[in-house]
């Protein structure tokens, strides 16, 4: 069977398991990080963009369960989180999902099904992507071309609205001033004041929001986003 790359975010303790699971993900020429704490599975997902977050709930630092919230609060986008665990219980389960866990795998589980899985919740996440991006508090609605700050409703612009999608799409890392400028104009861009008045309209509508200095300057490259995330 025919599968595009992901890249999986491995979030186990069990050195066995661990090298289990990269191994198979590995052969399956998906990239794959590891983290066997808690600790460094948030500071990863915090980081990176996955497809999908594989998360033992049994842990020797932080509980899993914390781990998925702080994953699903903080993450740059929305990524699905599989759980893997040995807890069957109905009620381990219920609270799983509540936390915010898009799956549950019991162990011991076949590799064939967790890659069927991931792949089934890579497409969902994609879904949900293509939808609505979040960074931290802000969360844009692309389908309505709205934008919203701890869920109050930022009026922008058509241009607003684009531009900061863009500076979105880049974060945590800027974007230059030329890739902005395409966003809003395509290939016939005006004067770079043009840009610099709608990145001041643009702060100015953040500010009001509760978001101030949310845009930063990068001298001689471009734009970045500042939020906390």
């Amino acid at each position: 069977m025919n599968r595009s790359p992901l890249t999986i975010l491995v979030v186990e303790d069990h050195p066995t398991i661990a090298r289990q699971v990269v191994d198979f993900l590995d052969g399956m020429q998906w990239q794959s990080d590891h983290a066997a704490s808690g600790a460094l599975a948030i500071e990863l997902a915090t980081r990176e963009n996955y497809d999908v977050v594989l998360l033992d709930l049994n842990l020797p630092d932080i509980d899993g369960l914390e781990v998925c919230r702080a994953i699903k609060t903080r993450a740059p986008r929305n990524v699905p989180v599989l759980m893997l665990t040995a807890r069957d219980a109905f009620e381990d389960k219920a609270r799983g999902f509540s936390e915010g866990a898009d799956d549950y795998l019991t162990k011991p589980f076949d590799l064939r099904e967790l890659a069927l899985r991931c792949e089934a919740l890579a497409r969902r996440g994609q879904l949900h992507l293509d939808q609505e991006m979040r960074v931290g508090a802000l969360t844009l609605l692309l389908r309505e071309r709205r934008a919203l700050y701890q869920g109050v409703p930022l009026a922008l612009t058509h241009a607003g609205f684009k531009l900061l999608q863009a500076i979105c799409s880049g974060y945590p890392h800027a974007v230059s001033r030329s890739t902005l400028m395409h966003a809003l104009w395509g290939a016939d861009p005006p004067d770079s004041d043009a840009l610099k008045s709608h990145i001041y309209a643009l702060r100015k509508q953040l500010e009001s929001a509760g978001a101030p200095k949310a845009i930063v300057t990068i001298p001689q490259l471009g734009y970045r986003l500042s939020l906390d995330v």
